[in-house]
């Protein structure tokens, strides 16, 4: 090597400096600039907790007024910062959502939602389980009317039966979103219920854990839903949803019903779909009967018969790839499971989970391999669909059963391949109908 090369992976010097001092010179330098962009950043940090500590004090009348005392409310908030990786924020600059991960129960395909090999290992884990709680769980079926497998189902699709760990300190969690998120006013409420769970020694805020949207225990109760449905049910005199199963499973039985479960029904059943589909039949403003759907050649998998006395009952059409994978017909407890997570694929998989831990089996059809969109792929379709009249609602970046009922109404105006899907090659159709509107 010549002397005039430099070798690999050295610093270059900076030019105006010279002799054997140079490379101190410039490590000095170097130091200076890191100690002074720390004291910004701490500067700016310290600013920004300052501002959170004085919007957490704006909490105090209406917490004082639910029955929180101040020595409770100022220990709850002792050392509290925003935690800033969570999903759902808003940034403080633009006040534009953060880009973010988003629920898997939206945004992943189902063939990768429900995987198989996740279902059969919570099914027998939850069949062992309904052994071992057998008398608890027939005293809550005795009591409730819910299925005990609906309840293992929602235990095991929640936390895996209390094996995953909750990372978030739920305090912390909700607050953020409070005063960060998308839904402030909600997480304040929230957090106030928080407050009071604390105030009343339900539990300590140190074993507050909880998942990133702060929803705490086995079953994952947000504050307000535990007071809207917490049950002492193992006698002790405390409504434990934390670490007592009789507890925890009472209380998702109670919501359940609280919500308009419907005793002694399914939540739905996998069927056949007719030659020549309309797909736009899919949704729930073309609920009808049972009977109704038979008529039109909709028959149940495996090809079991449905049940005469439920052939009066109202469903909906739910195919969750449009016009590929499976099909299923969808009655009210169903929705009833949404009201514990909004997400279709989410109240799919507890409905499958239970049955399969009744003692059920696979779905008939499988899931299609089609590519999924991302999120922000949705969003432009759903926004073109809205500009060309086949109104999807809610530009959200979900792909719902309103999204699928508009391009099944766009593809018949258009009169191409009907199959309700969002694909790539769709929003290439659409962008080419309305190209002004694709970067909007």
């Amino acid at each position: 090597m010549s002397r005039s090369a430099t070798p690999k992976n050295s610093f270059a010097v900076p030019n105006g400096l010279s002799g054997p001092t140079r490379p101190c010179r410039w490590f000095g330098y170097l130091v200076a600039s890191v100690v002074l962009l720390t004291g910004l950043t701490t500067s700016f940090n310290a600013h920004a907790d300052q501002t959170f500590r004085r919007w957490l004090e704006t909490l105090w009348p209406d917490a004082k007024k639910l029955g929180v005392s101040r020595p409770t409310f100022d220990a709850t908030f002792r050392g509290i910062t925003p935690d800033r990786s969570l999903p759902d924020l808003l940034t403080s600059k633009t006040s534009k959502k953060r880009k973010k991960k988003g629920q898997p129960e939206f945004f992943k395909p189902p063939v990768v939602y429900l995987r198989e090999s996740s279902i059969a290992s919570l099914t027998r884990q939850g069949q062992q389980l309904s052994k071992r709680w057998d008398k608890t769980l027939k005293r809550i079926e005795a009591k409730m009317g819910v299925r005990r497998s609906t309840l293992l189902a929602i235990w095991g699709r929640e936390t895996v039966y209390g094996g995953y760990k909750l990372r978030h300190n739920a305090v912390r969690a909700i607050a953020t979103q409070a005063y960060l998120g998308e839904r402030k006013d909600y997480f304040r409420n929230e957090l106030l219920k928080a407050l009071l769970i604390i105030e009343e020694g339900h539990i300590s805020p140190a074993r507050m854990r909880s998942s990133w949207a702060g929803a705490m225990g086995m079953t994952q109760f947000m504050p307000s839903n535990f007071y809207d449905h917490a049950v002492d049910f193992d006698g002790d005199g405390r409504k434990n949803i934390w670490t007592s199963v009789p507890d925890a499973l009472a209380s998702t039985a109670k919501s359940l019903l609280d919500n308009g479960w419907e005793s002694g029904k399914t939540w739905g059943y996998e069927v056949r779909k007719p030659a020549g589909l309309d797909c736009t039949l899919e949704g729930i403003p073309n609920a009808r009967p049972i009977r109704e759907w038979a008529k039109l050649g909709f028959t149940r998998s495996f090809g079991r018969p449905f049940r005469g006395d439920r052939l009066d009952d109202e469903a909906f059409l739910l195919m969750p790839e449009g016009a590929y994978g499976p099909a299923f017909l969808m009655l009210k407890n169903f929705l009833v499971i949404k009201t514990y997570n909004y997400a279709d694929l989410y109240a799919l998989f507890v409905g499958h989970l239970a049955d399969r831990i009744a003692g059920g089996g696979h779905f008939e059809a499988r899931w299609a391999t089609t590519s999924t969109l991302t999120r922000d792929q949705v969003k432009e379709m759903q926004r073109l669909l809205n500009a060309l009249g086949a109104n999807v609602g809610k530009i959200d970046g979900r792909a719902g059963m309103a999204t699928r009922s508009g391009i099944g109404a766009f593809q018949k105006a258009h009169r191409t391949k009907l199959d309700c899907y969002p694909s790539k090659r769709l929003l290439t159709e659409l962008r080419r109908a309305s190209p002004r509107q694709a970067t909007n």
